[in-house]
């Protein structure tokens, strides 16, 4: 027992290496994984206090327990049985196609990377690069809802600057978890969305197991209380105007709503831009008629650092106003489950309609689209304060003064833009632009009468 043994040196390295990685996963790592968890439970209670709607337990729920739940789930379980059945495979493989399924779903939510990081870093983007505008009943809508019943936020989709914008907005009232594309799933972009509570959904897929994996997690995210962010169009519009409804992701709430008793409030959110950042790129794909933006992560690295550099030089401009406006809240119990899924999307979007904010662009993309030649800044401004006298709420609230001048800005940001030139007789669309113009007039055109009787 007391004799000697001779041990080569990499050896005992290696011995003792083994013996600290033991230590550390039965002792020290356990230790240290409590003390961040009570720390971690501590801040999440005192962000609790100061939300409009606290952060619900089953979104700070560890990861895995929550692959766990959803692998295990019955209705899982049934079509995994199915799943084998009509692939003539044995059950675990399967059972192994759904953790794949449930692992690629499955978010990983991180308060700190919500509130610490992702919460500054949506500000000053927003903030850099628009003005803001809010809706003025938006808090009054939100904090009339009980905290009993679930948010959904049904949003049209004009930019990716949307969830940006949206998230920052919604930072006081509580976080948001978003379904997002397959676009997303690159990493490291895909583990800070994880962590940012958002989880990924195949657009294109048809298998019915991974329908299922992926209907039981928004059910059971619903029926936990998780507010959530739903584009309904599923995609970016290329026209500008509002796009019909797909109706996957709602009528996986509706179903999973006769499984509980927790109503779901849909509140519709209208948003509105004075510059699309992508509008070109999305004219040019309606255009072709396909989906297929050819966005490169250069052309982002390339906006960011000139406009970085024209901050430096003091030259940076914004590009003119973001509005966010809620639509009148829609309860899905006092709707009717019961009623048809596509009578659902058809109101909820008829309500973003309703609620969409009208801004100074869109507005003189309109008036220049139906002059036929070019106008002066004086007749522009008459008639845009017209529409402002008319639409009241609907617009950013501005004294005449305010709102000649905010024609001049708009005037000028369409302009830098390569919308419009000045001349001797006044303002015009620039040659080859009219594309560009119909996509923003068209964001507000249901406003006005004239339109409406063309589309009835």
């Amino acid at each position: 027992m007391t004799s000697t043994v001779e041990l080569p040196l990499w050896f005992f390295v290696l011995i003792l290496l083994f013996a600290a990685v033991t230590f550390a996963s039965h002792f020290l790592f356990p230790s240290v994984r409590w003390f961040f968890r009570r720390r971690l439970e501590r801040a999440v209670k005192r962000l609790n206090q100061r939300l409009v709607r606290p952060i619900e337990p089953f979104k700070l729920a560890r990861r895995y327990d929550m692959i766990q739940r959803l692998i295990y789930d019955p209705e899982v379980t049934r079509e995994i049985v199915n799943y084998a059945k009509d692939h003539r495979v044995p059950e675990n493989v399967g059972f192994e196609k759904a953790r794949s399924y449930a692992r690629e779903i499955v978010p990983s939510f991180s308060a700190f990377t919500y509130f610490g990081f992702g919460i500054r870093l949506a500000r000053i983007l927003v903030n850099s690069i628009y003005e803001v505008w809010t809706g003025p009943r938006n808090e009054t809508l939100i904090t009339s809802i009980p905290q009993d019943k679930t948010i959904v936020f049904i949003m049209n989709h004009r930019s990716n600057m949307d969830y940006v914008l949206v998230t920052y907005l919604a930072a006081q009232t509580s976080a948001l978890s978003y379904a997002v594309g397959e676009w997303a799933r690159v990493w490291p972009l895909s583990r800070l969305i994880r962590m940012m509570g958002a989880y990924f959904i195949r657009r294109r897929s048809r298998g019915a197991l991974y329908r299922k994996v992926l209907a039981r997690y928004v059910q059971m995210a619903t029926a936990g209380g998780v507010s959530q962010g739903i584009f309904p169009e599923g995609g970016l519009s290329l026209t500008g105007e509002l796009m019909p409804p797909k109706l996957g992701l709602l009528s996986y709430l509706v179903e999973g709503q006769e499984q509980v008793e927790r109503d779901i409030v849909f509140v519709p959110v209208a948003i509105n831009y004075d510059r699309v950042l992508e509008d070109r790129v999305l004219i040019a794909a309606a255009q072709r008629g396909d989906r297929r933006f050819g966005a490169r992560i250069s052309v982002v690295v390339r906006f960011i650092l000139r406009k970085f550099w024209q901050g430096l030089r003091g030259r940076y401009v914004r590009f003119g106003t973001a509005a966010v406006a809620f639509g009148t809240p829609l309860s899905l119990q006092e709707f009717g489950p019961e009623r048809p899924i596509e009578a659902l999307g058809a109101e909820l979007m008829h309500r973003i309609e309703e609620a969409m904010p009208v801004l100074i662009v869109p507005l003189l993309a309109r008036h220049l689209k139906g002059a036929g030649g070019p106008m002066s800044n004086s007749a522009l401004v008459g008639l845009v304060t017209q529409d402002a006298q008319r639409l009241g709420q609907h617009m950013p609230s501005m004294t005449p003064q305010e709102l000649s001048e905010a024609v001049e800005t708009g005037l000028a940001g369409m302009a830098r833009n390569k919308l419009v030139t000045q001349g001797d007789t006044g303002w015009e669309i620039r040659p080859g632009e009219d594309a560009v113009i119909d996509f923003y007039a068209a964001s507000i055109a249901h406003r006005f009468d004239d339109n409406r009787a063309v589309a009835e």
